[in-house]
């Protein structure tokens, strides 16, 4: 506010007067002292005093609007008075002709009708005022810098808005921000005026809080810079009573970051709003600030806090809270306070004799750190041989001359602003000496205490002075006294020195009295340089004495370095190097040394040449060396070239690529990785990969792909489901191909999981604690459909973090050993899959005593050893809880048992939190320290589960890290369009289209819409595009009703609970000309690596077929359908009059007695597969009834297509047996599943461990049990035709044990999908089984036994329902007997004759091959 009406005081012309006057009344402090301080110069003195010169008043950073009038003050003491100029931007003004500018009596300037255009900016920049007095010297003042508001542009405007009543509204103005201070609110079209309740924020927003009716009605903001006003859109806002319901808290105005200087205001925004009305508090750096007892500290209207007379000390962090009692919400904001320079040493002023050397010394500090640079009366010093900057900020001035007098100014200058100080160097004759200084002031004159000189007779010229020592750097000079006085016991001598032809001369002093000799350093070699030395007594100096010129000797002639060195590779193992002979040196080049150096090594060799070049043999292939010569002379090694670097020639890489490995994604495609070949093996610049894969079997093609660039993967796809293939890779340069790594296999799956998702937490862990191990088993996760890639194991003391060990999906064991006795471990356990890990399930156990000597369970075998680190002495942090702020933003908080209970920390103990997201899957820990129970983590992404563990340090002893706290950052709205935006017309209807896109890669949330935008017009305005809004996360939409052949520009805007987020780039689409026809867009759309283009005429017009037929044809189809006809009936007659009757009656009576089993007709080949139930920890294998082969093959009956269909029953479930088991097969009851045949007795039952089998066991070549039909009342039998030699999980024996009977059957088991963890199978369509001879024999468990009894196998529990289940009992049918087999071949045989059946099936599917072929020629 204050910086607004200071704004509006330069409008007025009256403040040009009234600065005048003020500017004519002002003197500084120190003025007048400095006057009365300063004596005339003593007649017969012979020393100057130093002149009272400075700056009254300088100018400042100044906001102007365009058209008014703006003073930039100056004003600067000195007798005589200084004649005052200005500078624009390091250019002098002429103000004489100027008839803007002016200057006033004081020395200030005034410009009248400011003129600021687009182009034309004349009175914008940065001034300076130059105080001159005739000889005496100059001075300039700061610079400031004149900013003229800029044409008013509104960045926001308000909006209406509605507020309940007690609440608080914000309504933006934004505006560049040289017009902030012009910036003024109306309501209604009137003036607002401000209060406590409604305040305007330094943005320009205006915040009412409190809301009341009458703050109801129309607001504008108007912006009046010299100008006509500008105003802003009008935004009505209403007020609604309290509803007396609670709403989520919201920001309205969140604080931002903000930078401020030391003595400035600085206003942190904070509004909030919901139901009940929330309440504002701060605070910084974890302290709550106390805004009523301070004076500096308010809190404006809404919550927002204002601090004056910024200090170093309010730098910061600060937090905004807001409470209503139901929530709590957070924001924050940094304060980040600068500081003007300011001198802690000024320069002093300095009496000097001439060939003397001087520093000026400068001092600054500021925030950020100030330059300093120095002016001499007005002009920059240039650093030189004798101006130098030393130690950062002062002025050396080395050998004096009577020139260099004047004013020096240190000015230092920093993003705040800058500042000047100066002083004056006055040059004493040398027969005066040199005064005495009080220590001086900047400001204020200096007052000069000289001492009184004596009379006497002073020393004449040094005699015999000789240079006793030349050397190339220095000179020794030596001297005998004067002949006035010879004994020179009192004399001080002073050598003054000067090169030859150079005005500037240096000094040198001896350093005690009655010394006759220095020496001079710093020389240059082959120099003529000019000495002469005075003596001094208490007089003053004497006479000099005669010049003596003395030359520094030359360099040693050692040779130069050799010129145009050059090196080029001949082949990937040498390189040839050249040069020319040294252009100086003193002597014959002897030789030369070659030194050469592999780059990145610092082992140099060396070889000696006497020709001007050299080839180096047996260097690494296509590796950088450096190469520099040295000549030799009789003096020794000269001095050395240049390095130069090359790099041997590229060849062909020899070693393969590294780390080869094989992802299997889904059913049809296998991801390859590998990474480079070793550095020193690679002989040049990869330039791709050669891939080669093939089917595992025998004789198979090998494909061949390449992957050029630095790609590290290649997805390989279009592969077969559930086949094995063979990968290797190779490395390629320009040269050619390197060796291929070793073949590695893969099997694709046989059916597609899902993995764009971690995996759901493990159903079950148990842990059983031994001496020194643990034992620990799982069960995979509920859901079955989401692929599992390995389990992560992390354990260790107090804490599951110590160790981590990941184990393969199909484990579901694993024994942790080498722990301690007695100790109490933490275990977790984590599916994790390519996008990362799932949420972990955790359980604890104490290790066993040493007295303990149990042993583990027998089903645990080769468990891996796994190393565990000693414990460390310090307990892990506990209670660790993340906190969410926001949507980058989580509070971790932990508490320490090692503390007392106060929890204060007292000791020099740490804390350090780390955090990851398990998305991707290998993402790295961030790790930070902290000194309190509680650490703010920024920077998160939104809408991301990340997890957090905090470990302490105390001295050298660390603690493990702690349990992890998991917390998922709130969401924001997306900050990414939607991805590959496609348009393609509908087939059939050319006024529909049809977009597809894909999400927005950042999508920052749950997406909950899109909006499309369309347009004939893509530079037309947004709101003038037609809107089609999509509901939910559907990626593709259609439009109808569009005009033909007209070009279409399409937009999608992605949205979730936040807001929308950016839109996607136009896409243009020209809709067809006529129907039938397709449209082009400037996209096409992915149609996959299956889509084949249709064949021409398939889409005929008018249903005229795709190739004409002419009458014979038909002739022929309509003859082949009446033969086909007439031979299916007779074929169902002969079938039908086959049947005995006695069999029938045999078949009705074992109807009755199994009340609703299968019956089953067919050749010996065909056999009816059993039913597969899996009910309440029981699996029950139905034996097959009438199976004509000795050995019967069992085969599963279909069951539930996924595990949805699987209801969890328990035993507090037993009624509802009935209707679960209906849900599966619907003409079956309980009884009829549970009974068997009715000419068997009870099969033995048997333990089968399942988790120690590949999981997921699919069914193949079973029908599907929609087709099957349910029975009815009146039979009790449904016949059903058994696909011929189905084989999938059949209980089949060898020929051995067929004959012997003596081993139960084997299981075959052909696994579907590696990554399912016994999983559900879906059911196949049903088609014709075919019979796969190579299927491997997998036996599930084989046991010898004599009679049939019950035998228990140990094993895990599993949990096939997503639960922890004890061991399933399995029923396993043995061989029928020989003579029952045998009658039920008789039976079969009697039935009808298979030759015949099978001839006329044959016939039939002939007739019906010469059908299709007709209709499709």
């Amino acid at each position: 506010m204050a910086a607004e009406r200071g704004a509006r005081r330069l409008l007025g012309t009256s403040s040009f007067w009234l600065c005048c006057l003020l500017l004519l009344g002002r003197r500084a402090p120190g003025a007048a002292a400095a006057r009365s301080g300063s004596p005339p110069q003593s007649p017969g003195s012979g020393v100057r005093t130093f002149t009272p010169f400075y700056f009254l008043v300088e100018p400042v950073d100044t906001l102007s609007s365009r058209g008014s009038s703006v003073i930039l003050n100056c004003s600067a003491y000195s007798e005589p008075s200084p004649k005052i100029e200005w500078k624009k931007d390091g250019t002098f003004l002429n103000l004489v002709s100027d008839d803007r500018r002016q200057l006033l009596p004081d020395g200030s300037l005034f410009i009248t009708n400011v003129v600021h255009a687009k182009h034309n900016k004349p009175d914008e920049g940065y001034y300076q005022c130059v105080a001159t007095v005739e000889n005496l010297g100059t001075i300039v003042s700061r610079t400031a810098k004149l900013t003229v508001a800029s044409l008013p542009r509104f960045a926001s405007q308000p909006e209406p808005s509605s507020v309940y009543a007690g609440n608080s509204a914000v309504l933006n103005c934004e505006v560049n921000a040289d017009l902030v201070p012009f910036v003024r609110w109306e309501q209604n079209r009137q003036p607002l005026l401000l209060d406590d309740r409604v305040i305007k924020l330094p943005s320009g927003t205006l915040v009412i809080s409190n809301m009341t009716e009458r703050d109801g009605g129309l607001y504008r903001c108007v912006v009046e810079s010299g100008g006509p006003p500008k105003y802003s859109d009008e935004a009505e806002l209403k007020v609604l009573p309290d509803p007396e319901v609670t709403s989520n808290l919201v920001f309205l105005k969140q604080p931002s970051s903000l930078v401020r200087v030391i003595g400035q205001s600085a206003v942190l925004p904070c509004v909030a709003l919901g139901l009940p009305t929330p309440t504002i508090r701060w605070m910084k750096n974890e302290e709550a600030l106390d805004t009523e007892s301070s004076e500096r500290l308010v809190l404006l209207a809404g919550g927002s806090l204002e601090i004056s007379d910024v200090t170093e000390d309010d730098a910061g962090t600060y937090f905004c809270i807001a409470d209503n009692g139901n929530e709590t919400i957070e924001a924050q904001a940094e304060l980040t306070v600068q500081a003007q320079p300011e001198f802690l040493k000024q320069p002093t002023n300095i009496y000097a004799h001439e060939s003397m050397d001087i520093i000026f010394e400068c001092e600054v500090t500021g925030k950020p750190a100030p330059t300093v640079k120095w002016v001499k009366n007005g002009d920059m010093v240039i650093p030189s041989d004798y101006f130098k900057i030393v130690k950062e900020h002062n002025l050396q001035v080395l050998g004096l001359v009577k020139s260099d007098e004047g004013f020096y100014q240190c000015i230092a200058e920093n993003d705040v602003g800058n500042a000047q100080a100066g002083a004056q160097l006055i040059i004493l004759e040398h027969d005066v000496a040199i005064p005495t200084l009080p220590p001086t002031s900047l400001t204020s004159a200096t007052t000069d205490h000289l001492a009184p000189a004596t009379t006497g007779p002073l020393p004449s010229a040094p005699r015999d002075v000789v240079a006793s020592l030349v050397s190339t750097r220095f000179i020794k000079l030596t001297w005998r006294t004067p002949a006035s006085d010879p004994h020179g016991d009192n004399l001080t001598y002073s050598v003054f020195y000067t090169k030859e032809g150079i005005a500037r001369e240096r000094v040198e002093n001896t350093s005690h009295p009655g010394e006759m000799q220095v020496t001079i350093q710093n020389l240059m070699p082959a120099t003529v340089y000019i000495f002469r030395v005075m003596a001094q007594n208490k007089h003053g100096s004497g006479e000099s004495s005669a010049p003596l010129r003395v030359e520094t000797q030359p360099e040693v002639q050692l040779p130069g370095p050799a010129p145009n060195i050059r090196a080029y590779a001949t082949s990937p193992t040498s390189i040839t190097v050249t040069w020319e002979t040294p252009l100086s040196g003193n002597g014959e080049i002897q030789n030369y040394k070659l030194y050469y150096m592999e780059k990145g090594t610092d082992k140099e060799q060396d070889v000696d040449v006497s020709s001007h070049s050299h080839t180096i043999n047996g260097l690494k292939k296509y590796t950088e060396y450096s190469f520099r010569v040295v000549a030799y002379n009789k003096h020794g090694p000269g001095v050395s070239t240049q390095d130069v670097a090359v790099r041997t020639l590229s060849d062909v890489p020899s070693a393969a690529p590294q780390n080869l490995s094989l992802e299997v994604r889904n059913s049809k495609s296998i991801m390859i990785h590998w990474q480079p070949p070793p550095p020193a093996t690679q002989n040049g610049q990869i330039t791709g990969y050669k891939i080669r894969y093939r089917k595992a079997s025998r004789k198979s093609d090998v494909t061949e792909t390449l992957v050029t660039g630095t790609q590290l993967s290649q997805l390989i796809e279009g592969l077969d489901r559930g086949t094995e293939y063979n990968f290797r890779v190779a490395a390629l340069t320009i040269n050619g191909t390197g060796p291929a790594t070793d073949w590695l296999s893969a099997e694709t799956f046989e059916s597609d999981l899902d993995e764009t998702r971690v995996p759901d937490v493990p159903s079950s862990l148990h842990v059983r604690p031994l001496v020194t191990s643990i034992v620990v088993s799982w069960t995979p996760p509920e859901n079955q459909n989401i692929v599992v890639r390995g389990y992560a194991i992390g354990y260790g003391i107090g804490s599951p973090h110590a160790q981590t060990i990941k184990v393969d999906y199909k484990q579901r064991y694993y024994t942790i050993e080498n722990l301690d006795p007695s100790s109490h471990y933490v275990i977790t356990l984590k599916a994790f899959n390519n996008v990362g890990e799932g949420i972990p399930l955790y359980e604890s156990a104490v290790t066993r005593p040493h007295t303990d000597t149990s042993e583990v369970d027998l089903f645990v075998i080769n468990a891996p050893y796994t190393p565990v680190p000693d414990p460390t002495p310090m307990m892990p942090p506990v209670g660790v809880q993340a906190s969410i702020l926001s949507h980058d933003t989580i509070r971790i908080t932990w508490a320490d048992n090692s503390l007392p209970k106060h929890q204060k920390i007292t000791d020099s103990r740490y804390y350090t939190v780390r955090w990851k997201t398990n998305i991707p899957a290998n993402t790295k820990y961030k790790n930070a320290n902290a000194t309190t129970l509680s650490y703010l983590v920024t920077g998160l992404k939104a809408n991301t589960l990340y997890e957090f563990s905090v470990m302490v340090t105390k001295g050298r002893r660390s603690s493990t890290w702690s349990m992890t706290a998991h917390g998922t950052t709130f969401e924001l709205v997306p900050t990414s369009p939607p991805k590959d935006v496609t348009v393609v017309s509908k087939e059939g209807k050319p006024r529909t289209i049809i977009v597809n896109w894909q999400p927005p890669s950042e999508a920052n949330g749950k997406i909950t819409g899109y909006i499309i935008y369309y347009s004939t017009d893509v530079n037309a305005e947004i709101h003038d595009w037609v809107i089609e809004p999509v509901v939910g996360n559907r990626l593709t939409h259609q439009i109808q009703e569009l005009t033909l052949d007209t070009p279409y520009y399409f937009k999608i805007q992605a949205r979730n609970s936040k807001g929308m987020g950016p839109m996607s780039e136009a896409v243009q689409f020209r809709t067809p000309k006529a129907s039938g026809s397709s449209g082009k867009g400037s996209r096409l759309p992915d149609l996959g690596s299956d889509y084949k283009p249709p064949m021409s005429g398939s889409n005929s017009p008018h249903g005229s077929p795709t190739s004409p037929l002419d009458s014979n044809m038909l002739l022929v189809i309509i003859v082949s359908v009446g033969v086909i006809t007439i031979v299916v009936v007779v074929i169902i007659a002969v079938f039908c009059t086959r049947r005995t009757t006695s069999h029938q009656k045999k078949k009705r009576a074992a109807c009755k007695s199994v009340n609703g089993s299968h019956k089953y007709k067919g050749n010996s080949k065909d056999v009816k597969p059993p039913d597969l139930w899996i009910h309440h920890e029981r699996l029950e294998l139905k034996p097959i009834d009438k199976s004509p082969d000795p050995n019967p093959i069992m085969t599963d009956t279909p069951i539930p297509r996924n595990s949805q269909d699987i209801t969890p029953v328990d035993n507090s479930m037993d009624s509802n047996i009935h209707q679960r088991r209906n849900s599966y097969r619907g003409h079956e009851s309980e009884d009829s599943m549970s009974t068997l045949a009715g000419r068997r007795g009870m099969r033995p039952k048997m333990m089968m461990p399942f988790d120690s089998q590949p999981p997921q066991q699919s069914i193949r070549n079973t029908p599907s049990t929609d087709t099957m039909p349910a029975s009815s009342s009146q039979t009790c039998c449904t016949d059903h035709q058994d696909p011929e030699g189905a084989t999938s999980s059949s209980y089949l024996a060898s020929s051995q044990e067929e004959d012997s009977g003596q081993s139960l059957p084997t299981a075959h088991v052909r696994p579907s999908h590696p990554l399912k963890s016994f999983a559900v199978p879906a059911i196949p369509p049903p088609g014709p089984p075919t019979y796969d001879p190579t299927l491997p024999s997998t036996p599930l468990l084989s046991q010898q036994a004599l009679n049939h009894h019950l035998h228990s196998v140990k094993t895990a529990s599993i949990g096939t329902l997503g639960r922890s289940r004890p061991p399933m009992p399995v029923v396993v049918p043995s061989a029928p007997d020989v003579q029952e087999t045998t009658r039920m071949l008789e039976d079969s045989e009697s039935s009808y004759e298979p030759d015949e059946l099978t001839k006329e099936m044959a016939h039939l599917e002939g007739l019906m091959k010469d059908l299709n072929a007709i209709t499709t020629a």
